[in-house]
């Protein structure tokens, strides 16, 4: 019994490592097309900056990866030959899904794909319990799915599309009112205040929001907190003197140095948050069959509370993760054809159109124009 089950573990470590190739190939656009539309910096510096950053976000990720053990589901009402079925049916369907979308060139979001994969997986088992072993109701499932986190998870996600695109619009509009016309002269009056506001936010937003959730972050998180003001007074002056030196001393752009650091920011961020949407699952199999296989318990009887205490990740796993994500994006012809979609869908040019557009777009776009 426990040979099939180490079976299932090498295939789950292949289908994770299948999954971080798509994964990445399609997540790849989240922190390139900005970098290299902006044509600012070329694509060899763009992709070393990225690198790192995954880099350094993949060995800092491991406080993320709970979602994948206790955030969709409620482990303890699962037993392990159970728990097993719904981790492989996840990674399949993922991989598939994920490889769907990069054979079209189209981007998609991982985070929603492996939760709503997790939740439907989980959704069926329970009704087959309630219903066929239990001769239950239907009603009886809210037991077996987390639906305040997984509540929590999919609003998140929707205010996280609804609020990027208001906040994005509004910086985009008051960046380009600056600095559209008489681009030279404003940039020497205005660029270090602007590049330095522009250092500071991506600053914070690496300290605050890139590092949450890894498993350093608790460890200087009352200071940020307590020291919030003068951590951000002492960022953005100390951001604005480099700008002001870089512009007027060394007559350099300091908006190449935001678009470096930015792209930095996001692809830390990518890694340190998203690598729970390709691994996550896997790594809650390997500890999931570490308590069965100690336990001497049957798989049919061996309840899966044992999800929900926390468990870092393995730093050596991480490791070799954050490395297979770097290869990918050098790699990987599926990650240039998704970055190419986003980049040719913002030109301002002629060109092919590979998704034509219909009345809804029509309309969105119009309402943008007059309202801008």
């Amino acid at each position: 019994m426990e040979t099939t089950y180490i079976f299932l573990l090498v295939v789950l470590a292949l289908l994770a490592i299948t999954d971080l190739i798509v994964g990445v190939s399609n997540d790849a656009v989240n922190f390139l097309n900005s970098a290299i539309g902006s044509k600012a910096i070329s694509f060899r510096t763009i992709m070393i900056i990225v690198s790192v950053g995954i880099f350094l976000g993949a060995v800092f990720s491991s406080g993320m990866m709970e979602v994948a053990r206790k955030g969709i589901f409620v482990p303890s009402q699962f037993y392990f030959d159970e728990i097993m079925i719904i981790f492989l049916a996840v990674m399949i369907t993922d991989i598939l899904l994920l490889d769907f979308f990069n054979t079209l060139g189209m981007p998609t979001s991982t985070t929603v794909s492996i939760v709503f994969e997790l939740l439907g997986a989980a959704v069926i088992i329970s009704a087959l319990k309630i219903l066929v072993e239990q001769n239950g109701s239907i009603t009886e499932i809210t037991q077996y799915i987390n639906t305040t986190k997984a509540t929590e998870i999919i609003v998140g996600i929707l205010l996280s599309v609804f609020i990027a695109f208001i906040v994005g619009a509004i910086v985009q509009w008051i960046s380009r009112l600056i600095f559209t016309f008489q681009y030279n002269n404003k940039m020497k009056a205005l660029g270090s205040i602007f590049g330095g506001l522009a250092l500071a936010s991506i600053f914070y937003f690496i300290l605050y929001k890139g590092l949450k959730g890894t498993p350093y972050y608790d460890s200087y998180k009352n200071t940020l907190d307590e020291q919030l003001w003068v951590i951000l007074f002492v960022i953005t002056l100390s951001c604005t003197l480099f700008s002001f030196v870089f512009t007027n001393v060394f007559k350099k752009n300091i908006l190449v140095v935001v678009v470096g650091a930015g792209t930095f920011g996001l692809a830390l961020a990518f890694a340190g948050n998203d690598l729970v949407n390709f691994i996550g699952v896997p790594l809650a199999a390997y500890h999931s069959f570490e308590a069965w296989s100690s336990s001497g318990v049957i798989p049919s009887e061996f309840s899966m509370v044992v999800l929900e205490q926390k468990v870092p990740a393995e730093s050596l796993i991480l490791l070799f993760s954050g490395g297979i994500m770097v290869l990918t994006l050098w790699f990987s012809k599926k990650a240039k054809t998704v970055t190419e979609t986003t980049i040719n869908l913002s030109r301002q040019g002629d060109g092919y159109e590979k998704f034509k557009p219909n009345l809804v777009a029509r309309y969105l776009v119009r309402s943008g124009v007059w309202l801008g």
